[in-house]
């Protein structure tokens, strides 16, 4: 039986995927991608690979990463394995102007967004977009960089000071601000491509949404939150959902977690795809759903497909 391999860069988030394998009773491989050789002379080993690369590998000290995993991917690719979240969805990772760009055909409608290089001209895309509007990095992970600004005068400062961050790959996004009537995003997830649930995630503490314990932007404020940070919502449904697992079916991703907000007239805005996803547990316990042991299943079973082609 073919082997199943993890390729990831962050041993925290690596944890619970470990233990549902071992609730289920299947072992398998971790590939740690950060440095070392690639040795294209020789063929890859023979399994499932699952590649868990995420946009913020570089906030962890593992700048080439991505890098790494894209050469791995193209690697794999050649000599014909069975990869999840092959080489198209680790471009979408790193870059929300290849996901804005990919989900449109879908009729999946995202923000109105300017791609700008260069800090001096973010106050220009500004002013032709209007206030209030959203700064964020094409490549971040983890809501990092996002920044809301009300007016032009609050830009100016912003940019003039210290605390504005080049982004990795140089693309700032100044985007329209979406207004919402309740301070919450919805995160909907997908393993296999297909729906898994959707999570409610309360914004009263800002913008750093990623569900795992490891990075949690602290405790939101009592006065303002209505309930957990993350919770799971009982019987999810929205017309949306076919059009995003079409987007994910032609962009050969298997895992994901797509985020959405919805504005005071009722439309429906994506704004982020994480091709990296993770899960809260604490949100995960109170419904009974296990999204690391989907995962698990589904790496199990096309571990089996192959096996069954290969006899």
């Amino acid at each position: 039986m073919p082997d199943i391999h993890v390729i990831h860069e962050n041993e925290a988030w690596i944890v619970p995927l470990r233990a549902a394998f071992g609730r289920i009773g299947v072992p398998f491989r971790e590939w740690f991608v950060d440095r070392g050789l690639l040795d294209l002379r020789a063929p890859p080993p023979e399994g499932v690979f699952y590649n868990r690369m995420s946009a913020s590998s570089h906030t962890r000290g593992h700048r080439f990463a991505a890098e790494h995993t894209g050469a791995i991917l193209a690697w794999l690719h050649r000599h014909g394995r069975t990869v999840v979240n092959g080489p198209r969805a680790l471009a979408l990772e790193i870059s929300k102007v290849a996901q804005y760009e990919a989900l449109a055909p879908f009729g999946i409608a995202t923000p109105e967004t300017i791609a700008v290089v260069g800090r001096e001209h973010i106050a220009v895309a500004a002013d032709r977009l209007g206030f209030p509007l959203i700064l964020k990095h094409n490549r971040g992970g983890k809501g990092l960089g996002v920044r809301l600004f009300l007016s032009a005068a609050a830009l100016a400062e912003h940019l003039a000071s210290d605390a504005f961050e080049e982004p990795l790959d140089g693309i700032t996004l100044v985007q329209r601000y979406i207004a919402a009537p309740e301070p919450f995003i919805t995160r909907v997830e997908f393993v296999g491509g297909r729906f898994l649930y959707a999570v409610r995630v309360d914004t009263s503490d800002g913008f750093e949404l990623c569900p795992a314990d490891q990075c949690a932007a602290g405790e939101v404020c009592p006065a303002e939150a209505k309930g957990p940070k993350f919770r799971i919502i009982d019987g999810f449904t929205h017309a949306l959902v076919p059009r995003w697992e079409a987007f994910l079916a032609a962009n050969d991703i298997g895992v994901a977690g797509i985020e959405f907000i919805s504005d005071r007239e009722g439309r429906t805005w994506t704004y982020d795809v994480n091709t990296n996803t993770n899960y809260n547990p604490e949100a995960e316990a109170a419904a009974g759903v296990s999204g690391m042991e989907a995962i698990a299943r589904h790496l199990v079973a096309l571990r089996a497909a192959r096996y069954r082609r290969a006899a």
